[in-house]
């Protein structure tokens, strides 16, 4: 394409334009098309142009100018793609009315920014593109369509603000989200989980402890409670070298007192956390508890009854394999425990036991306690030290023996204790559960205890999804501000797929979606740059949005971000 100056001759005068060609494809050649018409040269003479035609070719020659720099134009420092998968959580985030107890800040403040702006771009931001605090200000915010207008050290000020702030701001979505989608409490499940850092240096809140990850670095707890329908409602940030049992009770206490939770509630959680002290907690406030209980730590009495064949029942899979055997009993058992005076007490407690046995999960552990059991013999018989056996040394015997048999600190015999592997083989794949409630059938003792494998697929999604560690931040109140909008973004995502979605989808399935459909700029429209996949043409057609659309305009990108489910 190229600009010329035209001249045309009418009834003794001379006519001026600017034309255009360019290449038609109707023609399949050149075409010319006017550009700007520019009357003739008399009349341009009489208005002060003394030289018509070369001031307009001036003009023509900057037209190419223009247009060559165009051809030669350099990308830009900001990236034509927008992320617009988020819109979802924009929309639930919108529908808690969040934003009004946000502001309130504002009073207690001097903060020469939008509170609320800040925690909802960083919302968005981690779902889309988690990354480090200046990385996310730098590259994944300037690629939201959800603009945010702070500097860098606003958004850290914003972040520790945040931090300090936490559990109230836990609270506020918590009485939100029980006004607009009703949380269920009569069954709530808890776990704990931990999050390493990448320092050597303890502080008093970043403390060394056994990690989930087997990291030798400094770690900081996090205690995750879900509703019945798996949807977070509290969370708990406590030093990594606290032992995780107590976080239960304080979470659950918090929560019941901040929310005006009133009745009976049943706390479900793994054997980890299962302690007479939280037995005896739940039981004294009037709620409930179904915890998993170590096999192998029972008492004799009752680990035969666990391996005697009768009273069994089988439930078998859709292809009539055994899927799992089970049988219950209700019976008082003996809990030890401290007082607050610090004094050992006992108590009987009437509790219902629900043993289960998976063949496939039977198997499973086997292989794994047989490997041990050669890996020990390797280095027995080898001579290696007790330090390299690792977790096989549950199967060795050390003792200090003189050759006349009698005890030395010199010499060490090593032989294998057959006794332990039977014991383990013996009760590989069986599982308990006790409940305090009594008349709760086997198969909801079941049920619900398995779907606790939620809140650890909540503890995935941080971890793995959102990137949540390792923890790169120092103070604090920074951290807690990290982990809060982690526990955040969790949270609108599992309001999407229950309350929304109806749980047709998985979780990974829509941060596929989330993070892949993204928009090009060009011009005066948008290129959607996504594949699609069942979960685009499922949410288009649930929301009668153009998801599915090659074109979209800034008219439909304004329907898709103001969209209300």
């Amino acid at each position: 394409m190229a600009y010329f100056l035209k001249k045309t001759k009418q009834k003794n005068r001379t006519y001026l334009a600017i034309y255009n060609s360019f290449y038609s494809h109707e023609k399949k050649g050149t075409a010319h098309k006017c550009f700007k018409s520019l009357g003739s040269i008399e009349s341009a003479i009489k208005n002060g142009i003394d030289d018509p035609i070369s001031f307009y070719q001036k003009e023509v020659d900057k037209l190419n100018q223009d247009l060559q720099f165009e051809k030669q134009r350099l990308i830009s420092n900001i990236s034509p793609i927008k992320f617009l998968g988020y819109f979802p959580l924009a929309s639930i985030l919108d529908s808690l009315n969040i934003k009004k107890f946000i502001d309130f800040y504002k009073l207690t403040t001097d903060f020469q920014f939008d509170l609320y702006d800040l925690l909802s771009s960083l919302i968005f931001a981690r779902a889309v593109h988690p990354c480090s605090k200046r990385k996310t200000f730098h590259e994944v915010l300037p690629s939201l369509f959800h603009q945010c207008h702070l500097s860098y050290d606003q958004l850290l000020h914003g972040l520790a603000f945040f931090g300090n702030e936490y559990e109230k701001i836990v609270e506020l979505f918590t009485q939100q989200v029980n006004q607009i989608y009703k949380i269920e409490t009569n069954t709530t499940y808890f776990d704990c989980t931990n999050f390493y850092f990448e320092i050597d240096r303890e502080d008093d809140f970043k403390k060394k402890g056994p990690s989930k990850e087997n990291q030798t670095s400094p770690i900081v707890g996090l205690g995750l409670l879900l509703d019945k329908n798996q949807i977070p409602i509290g969370m708990k940030m406590y030093p990594g070298n606290e032992s995780e049992k107590p976080i239960l009770r304080s979470v659950i206490d918090d929560l019941k007192k901040q929310n005006n939770i009133t009745g009976k509630t049943i706390h479900v959680a793994d054997k980890g956390l299962n302690c007479s002290e939280n037995i005896i907690k739940s039981l004294s406030n009037q709620d409930g508890y179904l915890f998993s209980k170590s096999v192998k730590m029972l008492p004799e009495r009752e680990k035969t009854w666990v391996l005697l064949d009768n009273d069994y029942r089988k439930v078998t899979s859709t292809n009539g394999e055994t899927h799992y055997l089970y049988k219950s009993c209700i019976d008082e058992f003996l809990y030890v425990y401290t007082d607050s005076t610090g004094k050992k007490k006992t108590i009987k407690i009437k509790e219902k036991s629900l043993v289960t046995y998976n063949p496939s999960l039977a198997k499973k552990k086997r292989q794994e306690i047989l490997k041990l059991v050669e890996k020990a013999k390797v280095l027995k018989n080898s001579q290696a030290k007790k330090s390299e056996f690792g977790d096989s040394s549950k199967y060795i015997n050390f003792e200090s023996i003189n050759d006349d048999g009698s005890s030395s600190k010199k010499k060490v015999k090593v032989s294998i204790n057959e006794k332990a592997i039977q014991k383990d083989l013996e009760l590989a794949g069986y599982n308990m559960l006790v409940t305090s409630e009594l008349k709760m059938k086997d198969e909801n003792m079941y049920d619900i205890y398995h779907n606790l494998w939620r809140i650890e697929e909540s503890f995935k999604v941080m971890k793995s999804d959102l990137e949540a560690r390792p923890v790169f931040l120092q103070k604090e109140e920074s951290i807690k501000g990290h982990f809060l909008v982690c526990y955040l973004t969790v949270l609108l995502e599992r309001i999407f797929q229950f309350h929304i979605l109806n749980n047709r989808y998985g979780t990974q399935e829509i941060f596929n979606f989330i993070r892949n459909f993204k928009v090009v700029e060009m011009d005066d429209k948008y290129i959607n740059a996504s594949v699609m996949t069942d979960f685009i043409q499922y949410l288009s057609e649930l929301t009668s949005l153009p998801l599915t659309h090659y074109f979209l305009t800034e008219a439909k990108i304004k329907k898709v971000l103001t969209h209300k489910f």
